[in-house]
């Protein structure tokens, strides 16, 4: 699979030179929290998925690095998965691991680009994104990529020592804003 262009970011699939740098934000709970679990892992079992992520539709593992244009380490880490065997969609997700890097536009466009890009290669009609109810930037972020609210999972995540309640959102083909291509 190849890299995937907009104006301010590339998206590429990952090598192994990336993974010490995504295991760094994975294991930074200032990174990942406070809006989804947290759990420290070995090495070898955080990069293991990533190898078997590109023919399985399950895998949770990164299957693009967020690249900005103008140059720089890798900022963030975009994916896809099929999160249940009979329906027929494809879930989002994404994190912004540099704290400078957020708030600049990186994940909107990458998380844009990525759904362009399953729209162009799958038959899926719907895409998803699901979020805690409480993270302001997904639920702005999903938003502004035309997602659709389409409901409340009510206790469904569990982390901090509390049950969160997760927003539902979906976009279909036909509603979809094709994002900026660069120039």
């Amino acid at each position: 699979m190849g890299a995937l262009e907009g104006p301010k970011v590339r998206l590429r699939p990952p090598v192994a030179a990336d993974a010490p740098r995504i295991f760094e934000w994975y294991r930074d709970p200032e990174v990942v929290a406070p809006f989804d679990r947290y759990a420290s892992e070995p090495y070898e079992s955080f990069t293991a998925p990533g190898e078997d992520a590109p023919p399985d539709p399950a895998s949770l593992a990164p299957r693009f690095v967020v690249e900005p244009r103008s140059g720089g380490p890798i900022v963030g880490v975009v994916g896809h998965y099929v999160p249940h065997p009979v329906l027929e969609t494809r879930e989002v997700w994404y994190l912004i691991g540099e704290p400078e890097a957020r708030g600049r536009g990186y994940g909107s466009e990458a998380v844009g680009r990525l759904v362009e890009h399953l729209f162009e290669t799958t038959a899926v009609d719907r895409i998803g994104i699901s979020c805690d109810v409480e993270n302001l930037p997904s639920v702005r972020l999903a938003e502004r990529l035309g997602f659709r609210r389409e409901g409340t999972l009510g206790g469904a995540l569990f982390h901090h020592g509390r049950w969160h309640d997760v927003a539902v959102y979906g976009l279909r083909r036909a509603e979809r804003r094709p994002p900026a291509r660069p120039a």
